[in-house]
């Protein structure tokens, strides 16, 4: 599989990522989980799916392993994962987030999943945590969904804290992870966030698919200065793939199997992303080695063409349509 530099991190990574937030945990906001996890969701049948995963996804050469503090207990499995399998740091790129608290205590039909805080207390708690489990490993770690309106992409003391961290060899590389209408608005604050004059910010991971590509300038803008750049959600939290049965996603999943017949969606999902030259590398989400193999294989195969590229374009969705759709699925 291609690999390629993260941005100014130094940072080897392979062009397709295995994201564990699907695995971490029992509850996620992703179509089709009861067909792909069915009611086997103890943390020990989690933990041997998230092995069986990453055991696939090294195999294949995927060298970027995206986690997070609010994923349950991916934290957890992937450390135990790394000590059982003996992968030496630098093994593979490892990436974490803070900034959210994991809250459903093991309940997919908790009122509350996650707890969101920006500050400089819960960032410094949450690292101590991450390193816990992790630490020899960690080479990226991000804020978690920092939005305008959280705050933490213009707190003076937060940025502080995070290069003094970075500094400190805590971990290799900062990054920012964006979501929602506003992630233009908070691209523009990653890029212009400084301490001392020094770039906080050496990655960002956000979101960028079929539906809403509305952030490519800002994503091409970001990569061209030097910043890594990660794609998450690029299936649309199962939109873009064979497990959508809503009513009103019919026929734009009609119109996408149409444009490239054999292919599934899933795959064509990934490909739109990997042919955009600024995208490093896309996570997939996989809850099935199924899932991961279709993955790997649109990794692996050429570019689309472009008229391929171009019927594509027709699919996305107004950014306001798309963040409401995305905001009223359900956690399964």
């Amino acid at each position: 599989m291609t690999r390629r530099t993260l941005g100014r991190t130094r940072l080897t990574v392979s062009r397709l990522g295995l994201g564990l937030a699907a695995v971490g945990r029992p509850g996620y906001i992703t179509l089709g989980r009861a067909r792909d996890l069915g009611a086997a969701r103890s943390p020990e049948a989690l933990f041997a799916r998230c092995a069986e995963l990453l055991d696939a996804a090294r195999a294949a050469g995927v060298r970027y392993v995206d986690a997070a503090r609010s994923y349950g207990r991916a934290e957890e499995f992937l450390g135990r994962w790394l000590v059982e399998r003996g992968v030496a740091p630098g093994g593979l790129t490892v990436g974490s987030k803070w900034g959210y608290r994991y809250t459903a205590g093991w309940r997919v039909d908790a009122p509350v999943h996650e707890q969101k805080e920006h500050s400089v207390g819960r960032f410094l708690i949450q690292l101590d945590e991450t390193r816990a489990l992790i630490g020899r490993w960690l080479d990226l770690y991000q804020t978690h969904s920092a939005t305008v309106d959280s705050g933490a992409l213009t707190d003076e003391a937060l940025l502080a804290a995070l290069v003094a961290a970075r500094r400190a060899g805590s971990f290799r590389a900062l990054g920012a992870t964006l979501s929602g209408p506003e992630s233009a608005r908070a691209l523009d604050l990653v890029l212009a966030a400084r301490v001392d004059g020094e770039p906080v910010f050496d990655a960002v991971q956000a979101t960028f698919n079929l539906l809403e590509p509305s952030l490519a300038g800002g994503l091409a803008a970001a990569h061209e200065a030097g910043l890594g750049v990660i794609v998450k959600e690029a299936h649309a939290n199962g939109r873009l793939t064979d497990a959508n049965d809503r009513p009103d996603d019919a026929a734009m999943l009609g119109r996408l199997r149409a444009a490239a017949p054999g292919m599934p969606p899933d795959r064509m999902a990934v490909a739109f992303v990997l042919a955009h030259p600024f995208v490093d590398v896309v996570l997939s989400g996989a809850a099935t080695s199924g899932q991961l193999a279709s993955h790997v294989a649109a990794a692996s195969a050429p570019p689309l063409d472009a008229a391929v590229r171009d019927v594509l374009a027709a699919f996305a969705e107004a950014p306001a349509l798309y963040w409401r759709t995305r905001g009223a699925l359900p956690w399964t």
